[in-house]
């Protein structure tokens, strides 16, 4: 194609291609403030429509779309919110797909694609301080071929750069509980250098794991390949299935009914845990992912493995100790330790 003259042309149709040279003269770099529930969830606020309707919402790297609730949700989970439902219009609920301006602090996405959920489940919606999600993973997982929130931001020159990157305060408050930085990266939120890991299936956000330690002692798990998928939706840290019972011999937990307890005299004591990712040692401290109680905050890996390697999923328990940039044009993950 590059000897027939068509290879530019055709390059500029592919998204998120990492050949296409991204220069933006309008767009910024917008920092949206990031809520803390419970240590559970991170959220926060986008406007939907004209007049703007406000939501709260995750911003899911583990997902693609968009959505909000529709006022015919009846669901108890969506009856939790009756000033949400309130405000929105009727033109939000005209069908269960609408096509409606976002909006982001300065950024303004015209007839941006979304979903309106008919119903929602009681977990974890019911007990959720949020209203709805927007996607950030690659089009490519999107339901219904529905076009991003990124694709539409690139499309309409919103960003500066097509980057963007998660900072999650490891002593969180409500009122802060991080950033979402949307077209660049603040230097000020890490400290050393970036670790920068190419993606390798672009569906989820996710790169190899090379190896997995635990304390001095270096894994055979990862010898043949792992895969990690990097989710700001999934809060807790997420093991293969296969390798559970080890890790949690390992650590001196136990599964109980209420997740996987330990000592909670002993916490302190239980090794570091370390993941090997673009040719660098992340480490987790017991602190880090024994989130300060007497339970482990770890689960089995809900998701089916793509490519029959072992799955991890590296959530907000990972993510509060690395400031993590999602490179949209180089399809590739950074890590650096937060600050």
């Amino acid at each position: 194609m590059r000897a027939a003259g068509v290879l530019d042309d055709f390059l500029k149709h592919i998204k998120y291609d990492p050949v296409k040279k991204y220069q933006s003269s309008q767009g910024s770099v917008v920092r949206e403030p990031i809520t803390n529930h419970l240590d559970s969830s991170y959220f926060g606020e986008i406007s939907i429509g004209e007049p703007p309707q406000k939501f709260l919402v995750l911003f899911d790297t583990g997902s693609s779309n968009l959505w909000v609730p529709s006022t015919d949700c009846k669901s108890p989970a969506c009856c939790e919110y009756p000033g949400m439902l309130a405000a929105a219009t009727p033109q939000l609920c005209l069908a269960d797909l609408g096509s409606l301006p976002l909006q982001i602090q300065s950024i303004t996405v015209t007839n941006q694609e979304f979903g309106l959920s008919q119903e929602e489940p009681t977990q974890p919606f019911y007990f959720a301080d949020f209203d709805g999600i927007l996607g950030m993973a690659y089009p490519s997982l999107a339901v219904g071929g529905m076009a991003t929130a990124l694709e539409g931001m690139l499309d309409q020159d919103q960003l500066s750069e097509p980057v963007f990157s998660f900072y999650f305060s490891r002593q969180p408050t409500y009122e802060y509980g991080g950033e979402l930085i949307l077209g660049g990266i603040d230097p000020q939120l890490f400290q050393g250098d970036i670790t920068w890991a190419p993606v390798t299936q672009k569906l989820y956000w996710q790169v190899a794991l090379e190896e997995f330690a635990v304390g001095q002692s270096v894994t055979s798990w990862c010898s043949q390949g792992c895969q990690a998928i990097v989710d700001t939706g999934t809060f807790l840290l997420t093991v293969p299935q296969e390798y559970i019972e080890s890790i949690l011999e390992a650590l001196g937990a136990q599964e109980t009914s209420y997740g996987y307890a330990v000592d909670c005299s002993d916490t302190q004591s239980m090794p570091p845990i370390t993941f090997g990712i673009g040719g660098a040692r992340l480490l987790l401290s017991p602190s880090a992912y024994s989130n300060g109680y007497c339970t482990l905050a770890i689960e089995v890996t809900y998701l089916p493995s793509q490519d029959g390697q072992p799955l991890w999923i590296l959530g907000d328990v990972f993510l509060k100790e690395y400031y993590t940039i999602f490179d949209m044009a180089n399809n590739r993950v950074g890590f650096a330790l937060s600050a």
